[in-house]
Parts: structure tokens; C-alpha cells; sequence
């Protein structure tokens, strides 16, 4: 099992009002599921998200990924836990906008410490992979929002993550944009990669091979897809 999450709750306090964010959340995700988050605005996806992504710290409650009990680890492990085991995608890419795709992609490979040698052939590898060999030396600003995010992903699967996760993903896309990222993932799920989307639309939440659906902090539903759709470039 790679993630486990037991009696999660957090809570945020403004004043001397509580809100809890997630309450008594049991999820199990499986090494090479891909599992769509779905759920409106408030539901805790994003809170989820952080928490998955070892960037905030449950209220209480345990979670355990790959093994490794998160909650009783230190700063320094979680960091080196975000750079070589979790794959981060966001809705806005958050790539460096003076840097090229290559040096976008080499830099999580620099801070695991790499080789310039291995950071240059891992970064052509998987720009290769997504469809960008003739944009590997363009600088982000000079890129459309579809191969900016192609580029998020490559940067996202430099150090081999065991987890990916993806929040929004297609959110600033067009709609054929929107379909080849989700072609992209769709792809890497073939090939065993886990996989963790947060999405709203439950359109989109077709694509992967579960769902789970908040409300409230809490899991209303948790389903299987057989089958998982592709969402034309009109659904998107």
C-alpha cells in the first residue's frame, strides 16, 4: 500500500472559531491506482493535497506513504521526501519564467544531486517524452499554456516520484490542450505510475480508474471505474 491515511482531521483556527478542513478521513491508495479527488469549492481538496504532498501536517491522525510514517518525521526528511518520492503539478505550472524547459526540468535532478551530465540526459529523456524535443531551449514565457504544463510535468517525473500529484491540472487550458494532458497521464498510469488528481469537474475525474469524492472533510463516496473515459475535446 503506498499511502495510508487514518483518522486525518485538520483543523484551522481564525479567532476563536474552529473549521475543520478534513474530519476522521480514512483513504488507501494502492501503488499505480489513479485516483481523482473531486468536490467543490470548501470540501478540503486542497487541504488534502498538502497533506499528500507532505507540505502541511495533519491536526491529528496518521499517514503513512511508502512506509514512512510522515507525521514523525523531520523537516529535513520531508524535504528530501518532496524532492525524490512526490511529483508536484499545479493549475498555474510554476515553472521559472526566464529559465528554458531544460533548466525548468534539471532542477529538482541539481537539488537530488545529479550530475550535469545525468541532469541534461534524464531532462532530454522526458522532454522527449511529452512531445517538446523541438522546445527544450525555449524559455517558458515564449511557450502556450499546454506545452508550459507539459513542461510541469516532465519537471514533476525528473527524480522518478513513487507519487504523482496533480492539482487542477487542465484548470488554465483550452480544451485540446486540456485532452493531450490528460492523454499524458492516462499514459504514465499504463506504465504504473500512482497518480493523485485534484479536480472539481467530474468530467475530467472520468479519466482516472477511481474516485473519490469529498464533502465536508469528509469521504461521501469512494468508487472504482472499470472502465475510465476519455473526455472528448468538448467535455473538456
Amino acid at each position: 500500500m503506498l499511502i495510508v491515511l487514518r483518522h486525518i482531521h485538520k483543523i484551522f483556527t481564525t479567532g476563536e472559531v474552529a473549521v475543520h478542513a478534513l474530519d476522521d478521513l480514512n483513504i488507501k491508495i494502492e501503488q499505480g491506482e489513479f485516483v481523482a479527488i473531486i468536490g467543490q469549492s470548501g470540501s478540503g481538496k486542497t487541504t488534502l493535497l498538502d497533506i499528500l504532498g507532505c507540505l502541511s501536517q495533519p491536526t491529528s491522525g496518521d499517514y503513512w506513504l511508502d512506509g514512512a510514517h510522515i507525521n514523525k518525521l523531520p523537516d529535513s526528511e520531508l524535504t528530501m521526501i518532496r524532492n525524490r518520492q512526490i511529483g508536484f503539478i499545479f493549475q498555474t505550472f510554476h515553472l521559472l519564467p526566464r529559465k528554458t524547459s531544460m533548466e525548468n526540468v534539471r532542477l529538482p535532478l541539481m537539488y537530488a544531486g545529479a550530475t550535469r551530465t545525468q541532469q541534461q540526459n534524464r531532462a532530454q529523456e522526458l522532454l522527449t517524452r511529452v512531445g517538446l524535443s523541438d522546445r527544450m531551449h525555449h524559455q517558458s514565457n515564449q511557450l502556450s499554456g499546454g506545452q508550459q504544463q507539459r513542461v510541469a510535468i516532465a519537471r514533476a517525473l525528473a527524480n522518478q516520484p513513487a507519487l504523482l500529484l496533480a492539482d487542477e491540472p487542465t484548470g488554465n487550458l483550452d480544451s485540446q490542450s486540456g485532452n493531450e494532458i490528460l492523454t499524458i497521464f492516462e499514459e504514465l498510469h499504463q506504465q504504473g505510475q500512482t497518480i493523485v488528481m485534484i479536480t472539481h469537474d467530474p468530467l475530467i475525474a472520468q479519466c482516472a480508474n477511481r474516485r473519490i469524492t469529498l464533502l465536508d472533510g469528509r469521504v461521501q463516496t469512494d468508487e472504482s471505474i472499470a472502465a475510465p473515459a476519455q473526455p472528448t475535446l468538448q467535455e473538456i
